[in-house]
């Protein structure tokens, strides 16, 4: 590997970078909610389901397996009978999931405030459309 290769390998703005795969693994809709419901510990595959509302069975199911896949979550199967199947973060996930909780926390708490601007621009432009009588 020459100095360039090293380059866009580790320059997620560099388009040949695989970075780039991770970072759409990681930020799409469900997974911050994914590895910020986990944070505190494992959980099962329907607590998942309940505690996320909104997403679907399959949705979370294909975003568990790729979390699984990329090495930030780790599924565990109970060899019982039905199998119970538990989902818990890696250290790699845990380092993810701190920021993604912080995320998740500062969305609760700047919400009033992220929907007055958008109260504030939606008259805003409005009025300006509006025609004059």
């Amino acid at each position: 590997m020459d100095e360039s290769d090293a380059r866009w390998i580790s320059d997620t703005f560099h388009s040949a970078c695989p970075g780039r795969e991770v970072m759409e693994h990681v930020t799409g809709r469900w997974v911050p909610l994914i590895l910020a419901a986990l944070t505190p510990g494992p959980m099962r595959f329907f607590e998942l389901r309940e505690r996320i509302e909104g997403i679907s069975e399959k949705m979370l199911s294909a975003k568990l397996r790729t979390l699984v896949r990329d090495g930030m979550v780790e599924r565990t199967v109970e060899p019982t009978t039905p199998p119970q199947v538990s989902y818990e973060l890696t250290e790699l996930g845990r380092g993810l999931s701190r920021p993604f909780a912080q995320l998740v926390r500062w969305i609760s708490a700047h919400t009033p405030e992220v929907m007055a601007a958008q109260r504030h621009y939606d008259e805003a432009v409005h009025d300006f459309a509006a025609p004059s009588a």
